[in-house]
């Protein structure tokens, strides 16, 4: 996905504004990247090019696993309610 596309995106749960932080693109994409939401204080993946929005319910850890791993230290400190314990907003 564009990162202009994905600056217009906001939190699916409370229509916040959301923190990108991007971990791979190539010229035109971000491949794999972050979002995070300050308000409610939940995470949504970037991975393969695709945000991973759905409820949370619906979301599989499984999935994002892999994704986690990766960028495990690149990462705020996520909780497995798919929250983020702080998060760290640069301007």
């Amino acid at each position: 996905m564009t990162q202009e596309k994905l600056d217009k995106m906001c939190c699916p749960f409370d229509k916040n504004d959301l923190h990108l932080e991007i971990y791979r693109e190539d010229q035109t994409q971000v491949l794999e990247g972050l979002f995070t939401c300050a308000s409610c204080k939940r995470y949504f993946p970037i991975i393969s090019g695709i945000p991973i929005m759905i409820p949370d319910e619906y979301r599989e850890l499984s999935f994002e696993q892999g994704f986690l791993d990766r960028y495990q230290h690149q990462m705020p400190k996520l909780q497995s309610n798919f929250r983020v314990d702080e998060i760290k907003v640069l301007g």
